[in-house]
């Protein structure tokens, strides 16, 4: 975790003050590690706690699927939007405040959904729990950004990796804790968890991330380099995409529309303003991170399909308790978590895609094979193999972005990349509820099982064609250049 980060250029994002989290040694500030990763696992643990609370809450509030679908959405929505936001907050003014922020708005969400009367309520209390889950996990990419620079070293293979394992291992504790929480305390306790866990944040921020020097342009004409009217019109434009997707049909065309145009304004916008909120110039050249957000997005839609329908089908279809829900997916994680570690030192990311990409191919097709009495071997059997494709792919895309992505914006684009899952996410999560509909039955199972494998072979195809990815992980030619280490062409 200690390897030395490989050398940048020097950026004009902020750079941090002499602090309480500076280290008096070359390497990487260890005293980082705790707030980037607590920051980093706030969304995914309530991503993976609430697969195992929709059944329950949708009891409390007799609400079908189609409807506690939205308790997932909601998050995602917010966290799309939220994400590349924070993340050029957080470019232009460094990591702390933001996380501070943050970090307050999770416990704030977890008082509202703890106390939540109904599921109109409860849905708002995730739309503040997508905000402030925002800031964590580009502020971590920020910081290991800033401490290569600090350091004028190598590859931080070890610190991305324990990123990347940390998410993981919330995941695999979030379906069992869910299911404790719910056992001891109800569902409600899956939303308080968020106190203590903001409480824990609030103090490493305080205590260990550095307060930074905001950017020469963002000290002086704040307004300015926010670009307010772009952020404004990518969000109108996400929020009319995703409100389409949670509820396809003819009679939403205009949400088309809506989308079509604020995505217009948006680009004229960011191609004519000085200080972009995203630079489209540099973004549309730069077809390796594109191809990247587009995978992203497809693994997503494997991944969150799988995670919340294939939990809802073990406790609807097959009749497992949400504590036994909790326990059948810890394999899927405890693999992921084993294969992150055994290959993370490698920064080569080609052979990891592919092999993710066929783990989600017969991961999906075994699902075909579920019945009503499915013995539990088979049950862990799908989780396993699943396990694969969940350790490899988060890992690649995370190390992709880092080395496709321009270093000034590292933020923004690892912002974007969390965006474009959760857009996945939001696709998943609309597939659950048009294919349970009032029920999580086996042939609903069986028909997001044709989706994701369709999805699956698509991502392979994207994979395959993509020839820069193996250039990621090879020596540079020219380290003069100061271009990142085996970035692909721009």
């Amino acid at each position: 975790m200690a390897r030395a980060l490989r050398r940048l250029r020097p950026g004009r994002a902020p750079g941090p003050e002499p602090g309480p989290a500076k280290s008096s040694r070359g390497g990487f500030d260890r005293r980082l590690l705790a707030p980037m990763m607590l920051g980093s696992a706030l969304n995914p643990v309530n991503s993976s706690i609430l697969s195992v609370s929709l059944v329950p809450i949708g009891a409390a509030f007799g609400a079908p699927p189609s409807q506690t679908a939205w308790l997932i959405s909601a998050l995602y929505l917010a966290t799309s939007i939220g994400q590349p936001v924070v993340g050029r907050l957080i470019d232009l003014f460094g990591p702390r405040r933001l996380f501070l922020v943050g970090t307050a708005l999770t416990g704030v969400a977890g008082v509202v959904g703890m106390l939540a009367p109904n599921l109109g309520v409860l849905v708002a209390a995730r739309v503040v729990l997508g905000f402030g889950t925002c800031s964590g996990y580009p502020a971590a990419m920020y910081l290991i950004r800033s401490e290569a620079r600090r350091t004028g070293e190598e590859s931080p293979a070890g610190v991305l990796t324990a990123l990347a394992v940390t998410t993981q291992t919330i995941a695999v504790i979030g379906p069992s804790l869910g299911g404790l929480l719910i056992a001891v305390g109800g569902w409600r306790a899956t939303l308080a968890v968020n106190i203590p866990l903001a409480l824990v944040g609030l103090y490493l921020g305080i205590r260990r991330l550095p307060a930074t020097r905001p950017a020469r342009a963002a000290a002086e004409r704040p307004l300015a380099v926010l670009d307010l009217p772009g952020m404004a019109l990518f969000a109108s434009a996400l929020v009319c995409l995703l409100l389409f997707l949670m509820n396809p049909g003819a009679g939403q065309w205009y949400l088309l529309v809506l989308t079509l145009a604020a995505a217009s304004g948006f680009a004229r916008r960011e191609l004519r303003v000085a200080q972009p909120f995203i630079d489209i110039r540099v973004l549309g050249g730069n077809m390796p991170l594109l191809a990247t957000y587009a995978r992203a997005l497809l693994t997503y839609v494997v991944s969150y399909a799988f995670l919340y329908g294939y939990t809802q089908w073990l406790e609807e279809g097959r009749g497992l308790s949400a504590s036994q829900t909790g326990l059948v997916q810890l394999p899927l994680f405890a693999t992921a978590i084993v294969v992150s570690t055994l290959t993370g030192r490698r920064q080569a990311v080609r052979a990891k895609l592919l092999v993710g990409a066929v783990g989600q191919i017969v991961a999906c097709a075994m699902l075909l094979l579920l019945q009503a009495h499915s013995p539990v071997w088979l049950l862990l059997g799908v989780v396993l193999v699943l396990g694969v494709p969940q350790g490899l792919n988060s890992l690649a895309l995370q190390n992709s972005v880092y080395h496709q992505a321009d270093p000034d914006r590292m933020g923004s684009s690892a912002g974007l990349l969390r965006t474009f899952g959760y857009l996945g996410a939001i696709v998943a999560s609309a597939a659950n509820g048009a294919f349970f509909g009032q029920r999580a039955d086996t042939g609903g199972l069986h028909d997001l099982a044709w989706l994701m494998l369709a999805v699956s072979v698509l991502f392979l195809a994207v994979t395959v064609a993509d020839r820069s990815l193996r250039r990621i992980g090879k020596p540079q030619e020219d380290p003069a250049a100061g271009s990142p280490a085996g970035s692909a062409e721009r």
